[in-house]
């Protein structure tokens, strides 16, 4: 078991740098649907940066805390343990800006036509970011309440994360996929997880997309925050610790 969640980390922590090898290699040969090797150098080094700063881990210790017990000793705190697991999340996004730092560095550098230029859009991208990481959190959190009911969440996150890996633009950019696939996708939370602040920071969207963007993000964000605390709620109802 330990050895396939150190797999699944390693392939979503890397696998960025091997679609770019792979799909720079298949632009050689000419743009594929408006991407050159530039603009897919600009995708992939803005796709690591978003997946840098918006991780979180609030599944693992939301699972092996409920299943040892050890989730009692939050709930006698005088603070809501989700803020408490937001807060050590958040507590680790400057030593990964320092790991984004180069990134955004080689950027400029290697495809400094590729970022958009465009204050406005930045401040948007930013904004994307902030909401990406909470959304992603959220999410993570609700699926970790899933272990009040079951032995453990991390299998059903596992699937949730390779499901998000695909729709979410973070292996292929979503302008590749079938226009029913995309279609389909407007619909669900993967795309505002990533392809959103990406697309923002390589200016692929206009104002009025850009704003429908923010604000789709921001509804699926007070929905999923709602449905996190229904579920804590309902796990507390029964919670029962075990396990050492």
């Amino acid at each position: 078991a330990y050895r396939a969640e150190f797999l699944v980390w390693i392939l979503s922590t890397t696998m960025p740098f091997v679609m770019l090898a792979l799909m720079s290699s298949v632009a050689a040969e000419g743009p594929i649907e408006g991407f050159d090797q530039k603009d897919i150098t600009a995708y992939y080094l803005a796709t690591f940066l978003t997946r840098t700063l918006t991780g979180a881990w609030v599944v693992w210790e939301m699972t092996q805390e409920i299943r040892q017990g050890t989730m009692a000793l939050r709930l006698l705190r005088p603070i809501h343990p989700f803020v408490s697991y937001a807060s050590s999340n958040i507590a680790a996004v400057p030593l990964r800006g320092m790991l984004a730092i180069p990134l955004v560095v080689a950027l400029l550098v290697v495809t400094p036509e590729g970022l958009t230029h465009d204050p406005r859009f930045l401040v948007a991208a930013a904004l994307a970011v902030v909401g990406a990481w909470a959304l992603n959190f959220l999410i993570m959190a609700c699926i970790g309440c899933l272990a009040f009911f079951a032995e453990s969440a991390t299998s059903l996150f596992e699937v949730w994360l390779g499901v998000w890996m695909i729709l979410s633009g973070y292996l292929l950019p979503l302008a590749l996929f079938p226009a029913p696939v995309r279609a389909v996708n407007e619909w669900l939370p993967f795309r505002l997880m990533l392809d959103l602040p990406v697309s923002l920071m390589l200016g692929r969207l206009d104002g009025e997309a850009a704003l429908a963007g923010l604000a789709t993000q921001a509804a699926w964000i007070a929905g999923v925050g709602a449905l996190s605390l229904l579920l804590w709620r309902s796990g507390i109802r029964r919670y029962q610790a075990f396990g050492g």
